[in-house]
This record gives structure tokens, C-alpha cells and sequence, in this order.
């Protein structure tokens, strides 16, 4: 059995797309997953399939939501390897002190042609981002809500990304562990 991480995007947020864990727990062993654990209510899953393709899990779990609860979200499925990595590979180490201010954005693949150049004209000048494989960290302390390079880099980057902070990503890291 392999270890998976699924991250499911605009779920139980401002009233819309309602999901309850619960059901994501009902909904995951349907389609095979084992020992399946969530954490906080916003689309996070841990569990252990045979299945080998993310890809195919990813699509599996997508139509099993849109069967039960009438909408499809974006669900990015990986490996617990792809979230070690992402752990390790952290460019701004000394913000991991402050985990709310650190958010790894997942994306679906990696960008083509991102656009570089207007990123680093929306960033604040105390946020700082770096792109690696498939992972988009930024670094805002003055919190993503406000800004306006978080609030384009999905676009930017051309690729579908749910964002992730430091704590969550961590935590997954942990739950996928045990």
C-alpha cells in the first residue's frame, strides 16, 4: 500500500461547496483508500491505497464528490514523497518559525511558461516567493489575504495550484507518518 496526500480546493469555504469530513472519509474508502484521516475542514486527507496512479485516484475521488454532493473540485492527489520534498526543499527556512506566513502552493504540473517577471512586480517588498518543480512557496508575513501576488500566482503560473500554509503541510507530513 502506498502513502497519499489529497488536497482538495474551495471546499466548505464562505458557505459553498459543502463537504463535511466525514463524508470525504465515506467517499474515500468507496473508491479503495485505507486508514484515511483528515485534518481541519478544509480538504485534507491522508490515506493509503493500492492504486499507483495519483492521476486516477485524482479523478476517481472528483466523480465520487460530483455523484454525491453536485460539484466538482479541483483535487490534487500526491504522494507522501512529493510532500517531503516539498518540506525539505523550503527556500525560506527562517520563516518557519512563523507557519502562517509560509505557504506552499501545490500545482497540478509544472508551469510551461510562467510569468516570472509580473510576479516579482506584485510582491510586496517584505514577501518573497520561489517556484521549484511543482511547488510555488511564498513567504508574505503580512498575510496572504492582502496580497496581491497570492492572489494572482495561480494565474501567473498558468497551472491550477491549491495553497497550503506551513503548519498544514507539516501536519499532513506527520499524519501521512504515522
Amino acid at each position: 500500500m502506498r502513502t497519499w496526500v489529497a488536497l482538495l480546493r474551495g471546499i466548505n469555504v464562505g458557505g459553498k461547496n459543502s463537504l463535511p469530513m466525514k463524508e470525504l472519509v465515506a467517499m474515500l474508502e468507496s473508491i479503495g483508500a485505507r486508514s484515511v484521516k483528515t485534518y481541519v475542514q478544509s480538504g485534507n486527507a491522508v490515506f493509503q491505497s493500492t492504486e499507483k496512479d495519483c492521476s486516477r485516484l485524482s479523478k476517481k475521488l472528483t466523480a465520487e464528490i460530483e455523484k454525491r454532493r453536485g460539484f466538482e473540485p479541483h483535487v490534487l492527489i500526491l504522494g507522501l514523497d512529493a510532500i517531503e520534498s516539498a518540506i525539505a526543499k523550503n527556500p525560506f527556512p527562517e520563516a518557519e518559525t512563523d507557519p502562517s506566513s509560509l505557504h506552499l502552493g501545490f500545482l497540478a504540473s509544472p508551469p510551461k511558461s510562467p510569468e516570472m517577471e509580473k510576479l516579482n512586480e506584485l510582491k510586496k517588498e517584505s514577501e518573497r516567493f520561489h517556484l521549484i518543480g511543482c511547488v510555488f512557496y511564498l513567504h508574505a508575513p503580512e498575510g496572504v489575504g492582502r496580497s496581491k501576488l497570492a492572489a494572482s500566482s495561480e494565474k501567473l503560473l498558468g497551472v491550477p495550484m491549491t495553497d497550503r500554509n506551513w503548519r498544514t503541510v507539516c501536519k499532513l507530513r506527520e499524519l501521512a507518518s504515522e
